[in-house]
């Protein structure tokens, strides 16, 4: 099956300085992603790979195993939320409707009308005197109306109130229900991701750190409290440790039990996996990151 987004040793370089380095990923279709990671990470620059804003440096990128923009049918399979869900303030909510219509050959004026009065939205009012979590909501509404097979979110959520965010993303859950469309949503805000995602990437200073289904992740990740170790079995990765003189305690990821009784094993939530990688990204990156520099 080809997947619905597909990276293979992909970098992008700014000058002298690289924002995505060594970037290889493959998404699954018929998945909700969630692609988490710091200010930093390069979330934003790997979306506009994905969506032919920006042009590849080294390495390649696919979806649904063309090109990105390689043409207007590659163009019509996927839809892009960039952040803070841009509309054109001077335009009415009917205007952008047309407007959609008018580039998309597979609009879905249908679906786009009864968005529009499910949310309360008022037509001839124009985009600029809407509220956050309306202007999202419309982005969201264009974005999906256009009926693609592959749906690009940058952090689309991550200014609006808590309200607002919670009905958007079960707006897209809605959608994702009956459209069966392959959703990446990029997000540093793990709680919104565990309430919608079923597959993650954690991206850090340009790199997946991890990637999977997430019921398997967390199934495969274990937090150990023992006797003082340094070492474990070859079968126990090591994710991060924490020691006193006399007590090591563990986040270690083992597709195998933990069967030696001298460790008390915990299981980890999603937000313990995340901060985990994060922090041993941190840990281990020099004093002065030329990614994390620029990429976003």
């Amino acid at each position: 099956m080809t997947a619905a987004l597909e990276a293979v040793g992909l970098g992008k370089r700014y000058g002298r300085r690289w924002g995505l380095r060594g970037c290889t990923l493959a998404v699954p279709s018929g998945r909700v992603v969630g692609l988490v990671g710091p200010n930093g990470a390069g979330k934003t620059t790997l979306l506009h790979l994905a969506v032919g804003l920006l042009q590849p440096s080294e390495g390649s990128i696919a979806v649904l195993g063309d090109a990105p923009a390689s043409g207007p049918a590659a163009l019509a399979r996927f839809g892009f939320l960039a952040q803070d869900s841009p509309t054109y303030p001077r335009l009415t909510v009917a205007d952008h409707l047309r407007m959609g219509a008018w580039l998309n050959p597979s609009w879905d004026e249908a679906f786009a009308a009864r968005r529009i009065r499910e949310l309360g939205l008022d037509p001839r009012q124009r985009a600029g005197t809407l509220s956050g979590g309306q202007r999202a909501q419309l982005a969201l509404t264009l974005a999906v109306a256009k009926r693609p097979e592959v749906l690009l979110l940058d952090e689309p959520v991550a200014s609006l109130d808590p309200l607002a965010r919670r009905e958007f993303l079960q707006t897209l859950m809605e959608v994702v229900a009956a459209h069966g469309v392959t959703v990446v949503l990029s997000s540093h805000l793990i709680a919104d991701l565990e309430r919608v995602c079923d597959y993650l990437a954690v991206l850090v200073a340009g790199r997946v750190a991890v990637s999977g289904d997430v019921d398997a992740l967390i199934a495969s990740h274990h937090r150990l409290v023992g006797p003082r170790r340094d070492r474990l079995p070859a079968n126990q990765q090591v994710i991060e440790a924490s020691y006193t003189d006399r007590q090591s305690t563990m986040l270690v990821r083992s597709h195998d039990p933990v069967l030696d009784p001298v460790w008390s094993v915990a299981p980890v939530t999603l937000d313990d996996l995340v901060l985990a990688y994060l922090r041993q990204a941190r840990d281990d990156a020099p004093a002065s990151s030329p990614a994390l520099a620029v990429a976003r």
